[in-house]
């Protein structure tokens, strides 16, 4: 890759896009030189608490409920490692790579605020596995979220080690010490304290909602463009969408949403065909016309998430910490709770977001709702079944959205012999709102697909020029109405093209960039 391409890791906060780019991207990173000479520092204080004949919380000690215990220094490298090796205890499914690599690139970003008390050369074989490709084996289950994601950690961990399995630049899952071999990389021997800084942070969950946020950028700007598109083919108005109206409301998501529409439905035939007196009906039921409301409601919840977030970045998540005066201090900073409510908000976000966009793909569905299209869009109903059994898919999801909404965050089990009492969850939060993101990207899938053939049944009526060219998008993957057809590569084409953005992107060539 171009230098310019690096991304940059010291004591200054990282960018979120810059943690897309890597976890996402396969973007390479590099340790600054301030950050090796803050690591060093730190390093420095925490060789001389091992040597003192004072216990020192994670230096000379054990951890958690352990922590009376004074470590012989003979011991204290086994205890580095026991430490790695009994916490990396996940079960279950392997966490995707983009989630790890993600991890990965926020614990080397506390590392290198100088804060943990790691050697530099520790760091820098973490970086070397980033830029390698090495992706230590991450299991579903073991983290409470409180201190931090410490099962995922460890696992990262143990790999850093040699130990454990990884899946390397190709994909092939090995023993690490292979893949750490093959790729020039020594395995860290720990020393004291280093074990604890690798594993006792959030970065597991604050990768996710990262991650969920770069998503939802395309999700809700999406969530428009379905909306306008049903809006548009179910003969709807969009007088509410008005900035003057709008602005009698002044939340900045829904204005966003509203302006969306607005570009989205500009010179369409199919709305101003029924602007000639003859439409009778007075007002769009809630799901066409409280469209931004919902959506906006949703831009603002991801505002405030991203908010969270960025000041997460900022942070050094360990604990003990080593102070810039040369302190070591035991803090609760580990705790997930304010990453963990904002997965949670996002989750019911999510589901709001999917459940209004069902119902108006019912709509299009049903006589007497749909203003003159067929019953279930069927090429010859009865024959036909047309998309009735796609709204069946989007109300499944939507139920499966509506349980992943219930927060995980008010949730709390007590571990570690009641040392570790209330935890977070954060974790949990983070999983289920992955799942909720793939939910909403299939129901809006299934409502683009049933608007484009709405809008088609239109005809000689034509679309406005934006949702006519996510129509022409759309029909270069999927044909237009017709005769029942094998219907689950058409919706998976649609997944696809939400997914990947293309459908904003054709709408964008008419509109300009859409918020």
């Amino acid at each position: 890759m171009h230098d310019k391409e690096v991304v940059d890791v010291g004591p200054a906060p990282l960018a979120p896009a810059d943690v897309v780019r890597v976890a996402r991207h396969g973007a390479p990173v590099r340790l600054t030189a301030d950050a090796v000479t803050a690591m060093a520092a730190a390093r420095a204080r925490v060789e001389e608490l091992a040597a003192s004949p004072v216990p020192a919380y994670g230096v000379s000690t054990g951890f958690g409920a352990l922590a009376t215990r004074h470590i012989d220094p003979d011991l204290r490298a086994q205890l580095q490692r026991s430490l790695v090796r009994s916490h990396a205890a996940g079960s279950g499914p392997q966490v995707e790579t983009e989630v790890v690599r993600a991890m990965m690139l926020l614990r080397l970003r506390t590392l290198a605020t100088g804060h943990t008390g790691v050697r530099p050369a520790t760091a820098e074989a973490l970086k070397d596995m980033l830029n390698a490709g090495i992706t230590p084996i991450v299991h579903e289950h073991g983290s409470l979220g409180c201190s931090g994601d410490l099962a995922p950690l460890s696992h990262v961990a143990l790999a850093l080690t040699g130990e454990g399995e990884v899946c390397d630049a190709d994909g092939e899952r090995v023993p690490a010490r292979e893949a750490l071999k093959r790729a020039g990389i020594e395995p860290v021997e720990l020393g004291p304290k280093e074990g604890l800084a690798l594993i006792n942070g959030t970065d597991g969950m604050l990768g996710m909602l990262i991650l969920a946020l770069d998503d939802l950028d395309r999700l809700l700007t999406t969530a428009d463009i379905a909306a306008a598109m049903s809006v548009e083919a179910l003969l709807g108005t969009d007088r509410a969408f008005a900035a003057d109206l709008i602005g009698l409301r002044p939340h900045p998501g829904q204005a966003a949403s509203a302006a969306n529409l607005r570009a989205l439905l500009r010179e369409s035939q199919i709305m101003a065909s029924h602007r000639d007196g003859s439409c009778t009906r007075v007002q769009d039921a809630y799901s066409l016309r409280c469209a931004p409301q919902v959506a906006g409601a949703a831009r603002d919840t991801a505002a405030h998430a991203r908010a969270v977030a960025e000041r997460e970045l900022a942070a050094a998540i360990d604990n003990p910490v080593v102070l810039a005066d040369g302190r070591v201090e035991s803090n609760g900073n580990f705790h997930g709770a304010p990453i963990g409510y904002v997965l949670d908000f996002l989750a019911i976000a999510v589901a709001d977001v999917a459940s209004i966009s069902e119902r108006r793909t019912d709509r299009f569905l049903d006589v007497a709702r749909n203003h003159g299209l067929p019953a279930f869009l069927a090429d010859d109903p009865g024959v036909d079944s047309g998309h009735m059994i796609a709204q069946y898919t989007q109300a499944a999801l939507v139920s499966e959205l509506k349980r992943l909404a219930v927060p995980a965050s008010v949730d709390s089990i007590p571990s570690s012999a009641m040392q570790e009492d209330h935890v977070s969850m954060g974790w949990s939060a983070a999983r289920k709102l992955r799942r909720a993101i793939d939910g909403l990207t299939r129901v809006l899938a299934v409502e683009i697909l049933t608007a484009a053939r709405g809008i088609d049944l239109r005809t000689p009526h034509r679309p406005a020029p934006a949702t006519g060219a996510v129509v022409a998008a759309l029909r270069r993957e999927v044909p237009g109405p017709g005769p029942d057809r094998y219907l689950a590569p058409e919706i998976e084409a649609a997944v696809r093209m939400v997914r990947d953005g293309s459908l904003i992107a054709a709408a964008e060539q008419v509109t300009g960039p859409l918020a």
